[in-house]
């Protein structure tokens, strides 16, 4: 368990590793979460209450710019095919997939945390009292978001429409995430009890030990493919 867990943290340091030199997928990232939140801010009707749409528009942005960081997360082994390097080494395929997923969760969740102040300057939305849930929420449903697209990253980035596939094979999957992360953040946002919400954080920990347990099993296959 040791040497596994030590190949799942070498790969995913060699992405971080990367990212950090490039910071290709960050600025990207980043940037697109700011203009959507512009322009969300220049469209919204002032009769709107902010509060009462802000957990549809936050995930909005939350899910395309992590589409965005996810067709490039295997960009750089697709160009320079650093991919068939990576499989010849005697490393089990779960932890190859283990490490990719961990550092797309990180760098997602770097997103998400300038995501939220963004949100907070334009609209006024403070999260009080609601800190703690929210963060619960997204982080759980950030976990479904990104082990769902590393691997359907691995998929797109070996046919010949790439990135452009990714959207058309994640999104359909990503429904229970959708509504259940939507939801208990949207409550969250105007005020609920946290209470109210553990529901959906129980069926949005069911749905990522499904999402991570199939991943990991199917990863294998997708690369050898």
């Amino acid at each position: 368990m040791r040497d596994y867990l030590g190949h799942v943290w070498a790969v995913a340091a060699k992405d971080l590793a990367l990212e950090m030199r490039s910071r290709e997928r960050l600025v990207g990232m980043g940037t697109f979460a700011v203009l959507v939140a512009v322009v969300w801010s220049f469209s919204l009707d002032p009769a709107v209450r902010p509060r009462s749409v802000a957990g549809a528009m936050i995930w909005v942005t939350i899910f395309f710019a992590g589409m965005l960081g996810l067709g490039r997360s295997f960009a750089l082994e697709r160009e320079q095919e650093a991919l068939t390097g990576v499989l010849l080494a005697p490393v089990d395929r779960g932890a190859i997939f283990l490490g990719k997923f961990l550092a797309n969760l990180l760098i997602l969740l770097a997103v998400e945390a300038l995501i939220f102040p963004v949100y907070g300057l334009f609209f006024g939305i403070g999260l009080g009292g609601s800190l703690g849930g929210v963060a619960l929420v997204v982080g759980l449903a950030s976990v479904g978001f990104v082990a769902l697209g590393t691997l359907f990253g691995a998929v797109a980035a070996h046919t010949r429409l790439g990135e452009t596939l990714l959207p058309i094979l994640l999104l359909p999957l990503l429904i229970p995430v959708v509504i259940f992360g939507v939801s208990a953040t949207q409550r969250l946002l105007i005020g609920r009890p946290v209470a109210e919400v553990m529901g959906s954080v129980r069926m949005l920990a069911a749905f990522d030990l499904i999402y991570l347990f199939v991943c990991t099993l199917a990863f294998g296959s997708v690369v050898e493919e």
